[in-house]
């Protein structure tokens, strides 16, 4: 079962494979992988102490970043995440990413975004399209205020780390400009991300 896998010079952590949306563009639906290495659909969800010993296993001075991201929306993990990137974080001062699509606090029905404050550096949100109708299309959200939720928290979780909303470069400049204004009314940058087909 793989927990931590290498991209670039980050080590990722494939902590569940539970996610909020069905995205038409998904790489799981073709892949089970996205290093050409290690398959990510795990057989179970591994506990929190498997993850922390999987990760303090590694070589940490060896990565950039420790990113918690894998084949599903990991904030369904939320407390355990934040526990672990900061048990880590005692264990060798690495930064720290949350990958996700922002519905961690319509996943638990309350703000969880506190609990970032010195424990994840980073939050990078997908954020896909620029309004509700296109992500609704493009992302199948189970909730029906999806978009205004990531939206929320992406606003919350610029009071306790950095915030990053994410795009692909496949949509038009008009989109991605509408994209930049939402960014930057809430205060956040937007990072255009190369397509993988």
């Amino acid at each position: 079962m793989t927990i931590t896998y290498e991209l670039g010079k980050s080590l990722y952590v494939n902590i569940t494979n539970r996610c909020s949306n069905a995205c038409t563009f998904c790489i799981r639906k073709e892949e089970p992988t996205v290093n050409g290495v290690d398959d990510l659909w795990l057989e179970r969800e591994p506990t929190e102490e498997e993850i922390l010993k999987d990760i303090l296993k590694r070589s940490l001075s060896q990565y950039d970043e420790l990113v918690f991201c894998g084949y599903g929306e990991p904030s369904y993990r939320f407390d355990e995440i934040c526990r672990i990137a900061k048990a880590v974080k005692k264990a060798y001062p690495i930064k720290t990413r949350l990958n996700t699509n922002g519905h961690g606090n319509l996943i638990f029905k309350k703000d969880m975004t506190p609990q970032l404050a010195g424990v994840i550096d980073t939050v990078s949100i997908s954020l896909n399209a620029k309004n509700k109708e296109e992500y609704d299309e493009l992302c199948h959200p189970v909730f029906e205020d999806a978009f205004e939720g990531l939206l929320d928290f992406g606003r919350r979780a610029k009071e306790f780390t950095n915030v990053v909303f994410t795009i692909v470069n496949i949509l038009p400049e008009e989109d991605q400009e509408a994209c930049r204004k939402i960014c930057a009314s809430i205060g956040a940058n937007l990072r255009v991300r190369t397509y993988i087909d």
